[in-house]
């Protein structure tokens, strides 16, 4: 007999693992064969919609306040008791319908991903997985902890960010040790979730049959087109192209702010020493010039960004107890998208929003695909709709278009953007590279070692345009304040893989905005269904590791930053 799925995802909102368990043995058990597999596989993706949609509302309600107990036991029951139990049980359905044969076009990638997942899983990381989630939990709580004192009033680290905009140098470099004294004092505190976190991760690598954590990561992520050579490669090229270019970037500011050495708080404020851009008065008004801008880039993306609003899918503002970062997940039953950011009323919020904006256009334009299994491309595209949809709405911020800025401040945000754009480059390669090595020595459980591994890649890949001269503590804090490291490991290089994907979609729309758009979202509709190069073209970009292609797409935003200079 046929278990009957609830109404709604509500069903499943203060379920428990047994309650949950059931809907998973009438899959792996009911008759299957090549007669009914298409109703079999409706009913798994519609279970797996609501309770991921489910999971999605406990984790969303614990980042918005990670001092709510409820929440927490909540995303505790997901986490650790629900989540790993349930991908014990995706295995085992996964295994039916590989072992049946079942095949059919826009299910060939999923097929393949699902073969792959029954390779690499274990029942010996099962517990494994849950005490991981536990470990989670205690460091976003720890995190979402921290304040600075701030001329007496209790702020959040993330709430410095709008005075590393003074034009006051000397409030910038207090802000800027503000920032990161928390991560500074806490070190050995988050050291301690890492190197649990850590030896997890390498044992569950060796439970799969892997040397180590990095060489799983890779499989588990589905990497089937790129390897940790081409990622290496990515390095070289950043090395080679970006590091130079930023070197120019950054004489550049130093010569308009008219100070030698450049320090680290010297990055974010304007370098003609104008009036910090604040580009909202609310997180209301924020959304409000948020759905014009959306509409010049495309009309149905202001509607899908209203329904979110009118949701109450939008949480945008820091504030204490709420879990750092910004991220977009989706609602599968519903099939909506949901933002979380911690806005403080600075450009880079700006950038957040179309960023996350990017990233709920894709649910959307990926929810009329059957299976839910099919609508997830990999991180590697995923970000391609986040980094894309900040360049292409950013003709679009100013005034006239319904915007946050006049004229000459949206030339300025503008010129950040693409500033920032290739500056990112050498944080990214920091970043996988620092996990690179850290996981595949045994050096990386060392904590002064990863520190002082840090120190160097940093070096590598930024140079010395920037002096850090006796803030060893605050560069090493930087890869503490990192989520990625901690809740999302080897998820960065994407991020690099992505821009270089973005800027193609970019340069295609400085001669025809109307096609790069229309590529973009047939390539967002195609979700996960066509491998990664597919996935590229039909946005009307390709995969880059080396440094010619990259060479095109920096010399590209440095002309266009020129013009804008001009």
């Amino acid at each position: 007999m046929v278990i009957a799925l609830p109404e709604s995802p509500d069903a499943f909102k203060t379920a428990t693992w047994e309650d949950v368990a059931p809907y998973y043995e009438d899959l792996a058990t009911r008759p299957l064969d090549k007669t009914n597999v298409e109703t079999w596989l409706r009913d798994w993706s519609d279970f797996e919609s609501m309770l991921a949609e489910a999971a999605a509302l406990a984790h969303f309600a614990y980042a918005c306040n990670t001092a709510d107990a409820e929440s927490e036991r909540a995303q505790l029951r997901f986490g650790s008791e629900i989540d790993p139990k349930a991908d014990e049980q995706r295995t085992r359905l996964q295994r039916r319908l590989v072992e049946l044969g079942y095949a059919r076009p826009d299910m060939e990638t999923t097929i393949r991903r699902f073969r792959n997942q029954m390779e690499l899983f274990s029942e010996a990381n099962v517990p494994l997985f849950a005490e991981l989630s536990r470990l989670s939990t205690g460091w976003a709580k720890a995190i979402g902890a921290m304040t600075v004192d701030w001329d007496g009033q209790e702020m959040t680290p993330l709430q410095m960010w709008p005075y590393l905009e003074e034009n006051d140098r000397t409030v910038r470099e207090r802000a800027f040790r503000k920032q990161f004294q928390p991560y500074v004092e806490q070190r050995d505190t988050l050291a301690d979730f890492f190197d649990r976190m850590y030896d997890l991760r390498q044992q569950i690598a060796k439970n799969s049959g892997f040397a180590n954590f990095r060489d799983y990561a890779h499989r588990e992520k589905n990497r089937f087109d790129y390897t940790p050579d081409d990622c290496f490669r990515f390095h070289e090229a950043v090395e080679e192209v970006v590091r130079p270019a930023a070197k120019r970037l950054l004489r550049r500011r130093r010569a308009h702010l008219k100070v030698d050495p450049l320090r680290p708080w010297d990055l974010w404020v304007d370098p003609k020493a104008r009036p910090v851009l604040h580009p909202y008065r609310d997180v209301r008004e924020f959304v409000d010039m948020s759905k014009d801008i959306f509409a010049n880039v495309e009309p149905d993306f202001k509607g899908y960004f209203e329904r979110m609003a009118e949701a109450g899918l939008l949480d945008l503002d820091n504030r204490k107890g709420k879990a750092p970062g910004g991220y977009c997940d989706s609602l599968p039953y519903h099939k909506l998208p949901l933002i979380f950011m911690n806005a403080v009323n600075i450009d880079e919020d700006v950038r957040t929003l179309l960023h996350e904006a990017g990233h709920s256009f894709h649910v959307f334009e990926a929810a009329n695909l059957p299976y839910l299994f099919q609508r997830h491309p990999g991180a590697e595209m995923a970000e391609v709709a986040s980094m894309s949809m900040e360049l292409l709405s950013s003709p679009y911020i100013d005034r006239d278009h319904g915007g946050y800025y006049d004229e000459a401040e949206a030339l300025r945000s503008r010129r950040g953007l693409l500033e920032r754009t290739v500056l990112f480059f050498t944080h990214c390669a920091s970043v996988d590279a620092f996990q690179q090595w850290m996981y595949t020595t045994p050096d990386g459980r060392d904590r002064d070692a990863r520190d002082r591994k840090w120190l160097e890649l940093r070096d590598r890949f930024e140079g010395d345009s920037v002096d850090w001269s006796d803030l060893d503590a605050q560069r090493i804090a930087r890869w503490y304040f990192q989520p990625h490291f901690f809740d999302y490991p080897f998820y960065y290089i994407e991020y690099g893989i992505a821009q270089l994907g973005a800027l193609q979609v970019w340069r295609n729309s400085l001669s025809d905005r109307r096609g790069a758009v229309r590529k973009y979202r047939e390539a967002l509709a195609l979700g996960g269904t066509k491998p990664l190069p597919e996935l590229y073209k039909a946005a009307g970009a390709r995969l880059i590791f080396d440094g010619d292609g990259m060479r095109e797409l920096i010399d590209l935003a440095e002309e266009e930053l020129a013009g804008l200079d001009a």
